[in-house]
């Protein structure tokens, strides 16, 4: 299934489950105006093609004593399959990073880093740079979650 074959209906499925996740399937149908065997048909439909992957909760991350987020900007002078392999598995040992992209511009790579302060990011960076070698490590530390976590516009 690619998108071309996502209707109105399925959008509107999945805009309320990027809502409300937690919502019941007769809920949900209730909401689209489905029957509830129509509903699981296309999320069952809309789950074998890859497009629907699950339910996540969202959770408070200052309730959590999570409030620092960094923003890493990693340049380096490597562009190999293998580094870039092993790079991939190291930065994925460490779980305080959230999201993780490989960018064009000045930088090669991007992670968003969650955690409690700035004494155990240094471990979040003593972590990350102690295995793979690194050209450049700029650190950005959010003032202020604006918008965080949005649902993808469909």
């Amino acid at each position: 299934m690619n998108s071309d074959k996502i209707d109105h209906i399925d959008r509107a499925l999945l805009k309320e489950l990027q809502h409300n996740a937690d919502l019941s399937q007769r809920a949900l149908a209730e909401k689209i105006g489905l029957s509830q065997n129509a509903c699981w048909r296309r999320l069952n439909a809309l789950t074998k093609a890859g497009v629907l992957n699950g339910a996540t909760a969202r959770l408070d991350r200052d309730k959590l004593g999570l409030g620092l987020v960094v923003f890493v900007m990693l340049r380096t002078r490597h562009h190999s399959a293998d580094w870039l392999a092993e790079f991939r598995r190291h930065v994925l040992t460490i779980p305080e990073v959230v999201d993780f992209h490989r960018i064009g511009g000045d930088y090669d790579y991007q992670l968003k880093v969650v955690t409690q302060d700035i004494t155990s990011y240094d471990r979040v960076y003593q972590r990350l740079i102690e295995k793979v070698e690194l050209d450049s490590v700029t650190s950005y530390f959010a003032m202020e979650a604006i918008a965080e976590g949005r649902p993808l516009p469909i």
